[in-house]
Formats: C-alpha cells, structure tokens, sequence
C-alpha cells in the first residue's frame, strides 16, 4: 500500500490500524537543534483524541505520544523522529457483522476490492484514527514555523445549517477552545451543539465544515502549476477522512463575482513606508540608511528610494493570501467540508458477498455524530506541515540545523562529554 508519506523536505510517514496495537509515524527532515519535549506535541493530541465530550466518540484512547528516536538531551538531532501512540481501547468485535457486509458509504468494499483483503477492525487504515499520527507531526511543524512568526488557528463555522458570523483570528485563538464545538462565535457554537445533540439522539451524523488562517506566511511560497500552494494545500485538505471540498479565498463564490469585483487594487504599504523612512532619518549615525542615495528628495517631489514608498501590496484579501499559486504575504485563509459520519446506528441496507443475502444493518458502537470539532486539530497539522515544507523548499530554514551556524560544532545543544566535567 502506497500514499503512506507527506512532504517533499518535511516528510511524514505515518502506521498503524484503527484497532491495531498503536499508531505511529516517522518525521524526516526536521533540522537539529529544535527544543523538543512529548509535551509539545500532546496538547494538540489532547485536543483530538476521542471522549472529550457528549459530541464526540466515547472510546476512551489517552493518545499518549511517546517519541522513539530523533531526541539527544531534549533537543531534535536532524535523524528521523520516530513516534508511537498505544491504542489501548480498541474492540474489534462490533466490526464482525461487516466482513463481508460492508457498510454503506465506507472503504470496506473498495479497500477489499483493491487489495483482496482488509483489516476491518474499526475500518482499519482507512478510519480517521489514522490522522492521530498527522496531529503528532503537525505539532512539529507548528513548532518550527512559531519560531519563524507563522500562526495557525482554525475553527468550526458551520455544522449543518447553522453557520457562524465572520470570526477574526483572534476570536478564534479567544474562543474556539472554550466550547465543545470548537466554534469562534460563542453564540452559535450553542446553536450547532444543540443541532449535534438533535441528530445524536436520532441515530444519526450531520456534515459541518472547518475555517482556518494563516499568518505570517511570507510571499513567495509555491511554484506555478502542480507545485503551486494552493495544489498542495488542497492536496494536504483533500486527503482528510470525510473531506469533501476545499476551498481558499472567496472559494466557489467567486463563481458569483465579476473580474472587476473580484481583482484586488495594488498600493504601497505605508506601514512599511513608514519605517523606511525612520530607519533613513534615524540611523545609528544620523546619516542615510544603506538604501538611500544619500542624494535627498528629488525635485518632483518623490523621494530617492523607490522603496521608501514601502512594498506592493493587495487592496483586500479575497485571493486569500495566494496569487499564481504563490504566497502575497497576506494571511492564507480557506475552508474543509467534512460529510457526516458514515457510522450510524440508524438502520441501513448492505449485501453480503458470501452469503448473496441482503441485510438491514446497524453499525453498532462508539462514533461520532460530528467530525468538524474533533477535526480542528488535524487541520491545522496539515496546513502547519504544507506551509513548512515549502519553508524548506524555498530556503527560508536551514534544513540541516535550527541555528543556521553552518559547521559549527561546539553548540548549546551538543551532547557534553561526562569526562570534562
């Protein structure tokens, strides 16, 4: 089975069934001299694992993290980072009735058809467990990028019919995580948990969809075509469990716009003007900055040096951070559609291959009614794992060490010798 690695530089290659003996995954690529301990990565883990909630799974998984290899005296080494989560809740046997009576609308059929077989314990590689290990590596990423000024959030803005208003990013970081939901709006967070409990009792899953954002993304990120951010971002989107959209900017509204509408205005950026114009006027010397000319205003009245006026920059942000499949610098939005859960103890119809019988079924266990909340998480690792791949890509990090001091070897972080002690 292929598909199992993401990256090009930063590479993830994840393991494990849903009722399998653990999950895992093996980080490649990340640079030495990163700080990193098994609390940086369980509180994102915490903020997936199931049984948080009255709308979540009740299978009761700690997802504890322990890191295998890649570690030397609390800091990454530059080898692979080797991680394992136990699955210590796992019971198969509700899974038996659909060996071979697969369930409507999962991977059982086409997993079996492609393979001649399946581990169909709890769907196996095909369930959203698997994304436990994404989280893991996301949490890396977050890491690195925080160290580079980059933020991610992300939030639950419709679940069914219930949509919240226009959350900043900072509504999202101040509320998102003080609801079950996961919802930047507080107000309709209670509306969707109310939707979520309505479906619940029925028997039955409803559909919702994750907003995120991005910032400090420098421009410059992505390559024109297939290598193009937004080609890999919603390959890194499309590739969640239940995903069935991904759209950035206006997304499918721009159908709705005219080219005059929707083009965005360039202008200098006056906050970049201004502290040109300070570092010009107020050098360590008083003198001009190494910019200027030292020649002073022209005579139409412009000043010497074209980028005292600031940067180019978009009036507005509908492109939503990515212009010809490259970073503007602007904040990178977008939204994941996810569908309902397809584990429902609602009754549905299934045939039974060896039997040649057709049944009426009830998938039976402990699944959630909603994915969107569970699912913040894992769309945030994956944004945070796209972004910094193309960090190592474009050369903005050092691939090789943190600190950028290429062939220094007498460093912080370097292991000392117990006999100069």
């Amino acid at each position: 089975m292929n598909g199992n690695r993401f990256g090009r530089l930063f590479r993830v290659t994840t393991f494990g069934e849903s009722h399998g003996e653990a999950m895992g995954c093996t980080v490649s690529g990340c640079p030495a001299g990163l700080e990193l301990a098994e609390e940086d990565i369980q509180g994102d883990l915490d903020r997936r694992k199931p049984g948080q909630s009255m709308i979540t799974t009740s299978r009761g998984e700690p997802d504890a993290v322990s890191i295998k290899s890649g570690i030397q005296d609390g800091y990454t080494t530059g080898t692979p980072i080797g991680m394992v989560i136990q699955n210590k809740d796992a019971r198969s046997g509700k899974y038996e009735p659909f060996i071979t009576a697969p369930r409507p609308s999962h991977g059982d059929f086409t997993y079996s058809a492609k393979f001649g077989t399946r581990n169909w314990g709890g769907g196996g590689r095909s369930s959203a467990r698997e994304t436990v290990n994404w989280v893991a590596a996301g949490a890396i990423a977050k890491k690195i990028l925080s160290i580079q000024g980059v933020e991610i959030k992300a939030h639950v803005n419709q679940i069914g019919d219930v949509s919240a208003t226009d959350v900043s990013f900072e509504e999202m970081k101040e509320h998102s995580e003080e609801n079950d939901v996961r919802c930047g709006d507080p107000a309709v967070a209670r509306e969707m948990q109310d939707l979520i409990e309505e479906y619940q009792e029925e028997g039955d899953s409803i559909g919702g969809s994750i907003e995120f954002e991005i910032q400090g993304a420098p421009r410059g990120l992505g390559a024109p075509r297939f290598d193009s951010l937004s080609a890999r971002l919603g390959r890194a989107m499309m590739s969640v469990p239940a995903a069935t959209a991904f759209e950035f900017g206006l997304g499918k509204e721009a159908r709705e716009y005219s080219g005059s509408e929707r083009n965005e205005d360039w202008k200098f950026d006056e906050s970049e003007a201004t502290a040109s114009k300070s570092a010009n006027n107020g050098g360590p010397r008083g003198g001009p900055s190494d910019h200027s000319s030292g020649q002073g205003p022209r005579e139409d009245g412009e000043q010497s040096d074209p980028r005292a006026r600031g940067d180019p920059v978009p009036v507005g942000n509908d492109h939503g951070g990515i212009q010809g499949g490259i970073t503007t610098g602007e904040p990178i939005t977008g939204e994941v559609t996810l569908h309902a859960p397809t584990s429902i103890p609602k009754e549905q119809t299934t045939v039974d291959w060896e039997t040649g019988e057709k049944k009426d079924v009830q998938v039976i266990g402990r699944h959630d009614p909603v994915l969107p909340p569970r699912g913040v998480p894992v769309i945030e690792a994956m944004c945070a794992l796209t972004i910094v791949d193309f960090m190592f890509l474009g050369g903005r990090i050092n691939p090789d060490r943190m600190d950028g001091r290429v062939g220094e070897y007498d460093t912080d972080y370097h292991p000392r010798s117990p006999e100069n002690e």
